[in-house]
């Protein structure tokens, strides 16, 4: 009996004497962040804070989610981990934030289910032309026979970019039975959803099997412009075009030739440079132009997946185990 009160006694004593980590949070609702304030284990303060109060708070921070800047790191002087909402860091890895010992995470995986489904719907609509029948509901008029949908069945895909949103485009273009062709500088396990594999200084070489590209790839200075005038020519005739990561991995004057010219059969933008897309731009005047206001990365489901992450790495927070999808800072994914 004495021994057990000893044990306890010394247990308790460490964790009353142990200071608590302080995670500060930015950009979720009251009642989210009383959710993680729930489910936070033992040692962990959750704050939340906007406006002048975050660069206060960030102060005695040890952990920063959905906000960073160069203010705040100066400030933060505790500060080992921070994790951004979205999958796209490229604003948040300044030269400062980079040289930092300051670990980032993303959220990589929890968008690919609903950004795949947008990609694989603006192709459909292209392919099946949707794009044009549509526009008939508000004119009333049936019509038939001046048009002509294509299956999927057979068809190649390139995707470029095979991280959490690139695999589960795979998975989809499977499911329609369609050959797939990944594009990505990492090793990819071997996996059924995808029939070869290349790196990007080999994208060249898969263009002109292309009936689809889709461009999931993080902006990175080496993905920066990755699909310009060459790429847009090595296309096979009637080819179509995805972008549902970042606009600026893509010439735009590139891909507005592409498709005066007829070599792109139809493009699905969810993602353009610049954007928000002026009004007067060229690409607003195709008919074979589908642009959505960047919003794949939505659905009802999203969020609940994003605040189950958020849990997860708080408790490996806290416990001091590796925290799930870690950037490489270098690499800016």
């Amino acid at each position: 009996m004495k021994t057990r009160f000893l044990v306890f006694w010394m247990c308790g004593a460490a964790l009353w004497g142990a200071e608590a980590k302080k995670i500060l949070v930015t950009g979720l609702a009251p009642a989210e962040v009383e959710d993680l304030k729930r489910t936070a284990p033992a040692g962990v303060e959750i704050v939340a804070a906007a406006g002048p109060a975050l660069r206060a708070q960030a102060a005695d921070a040890d952990a920063i989610l959905g906000a960073m800047n160069n203010d705040l790191l100066s400030v933060a002087k505790k500060l080992a981990w921070v994790q951004s909402y979205s999958a796209g860091v490229e604003r948040w890895l300044t030269p400062e934030f980079k040289a930092s010992g300051v670990t980032l995470t993303n959220g990589k995986i929890i968008q690919g289910p609903n950004i795949a489904d947008h990609a694989f719907s603006m192709l459909l609509a292209l392919t099946r032309e949707l794009h044009r029948i549509i526009p008939n509901r508000v004119k009333e008029e049936w019509m038939r026979g001046k048009f002509e949908p294509i299956e999927l069945r057979g068809k190649t895909a390139v995707i470029v970019g095979v991280g959490g949103i690139g695999m589960q485009i795979a998975q989809r273009a499977k499911g329609f039975d369609m050959r797939v062709i990944g594009v990505d500088p990492k090793d990819i396990s071997y996996t059924p959803l995808v029939d070869r594999m290349v790196t990007p200084d080999r994208l060249d070489s898969v263009l002109p099997e292309a009936d689809v590209v889709f461009l999931s790839a993080p902006h990175t200075p080496q993905s920066e412009g990755m699909m310009g005038a060459r790429q847009f020519e090595l296309l096979k005739k009637g080819a179509y075009f995805v972008a549902v990561s970042r606009g600026k991995l893509y010439d735009t004057d590139a891909l507005v030739k592409a498709l005066d010219s007829r070599r792109v059969a139809g493009a699905g933008l969810d993602v353009t440079n610049p954007e928000p897309l002026p009004k007067g731009h060229a690409l607003w005047k195709f008919e074979n132009v589908i642009v959505t206001p960047h919003i794949a990365g939505q659905s009802d489901h999203v969020q609940q997946r994003r605040m189950d992450l958020l849990k997860e790495n708080i408790r490996r927070f806290a416990a001091g185990e590796p925290l799930l999808n870690v950037v490489d800072k270098a690499k800016g994914y």
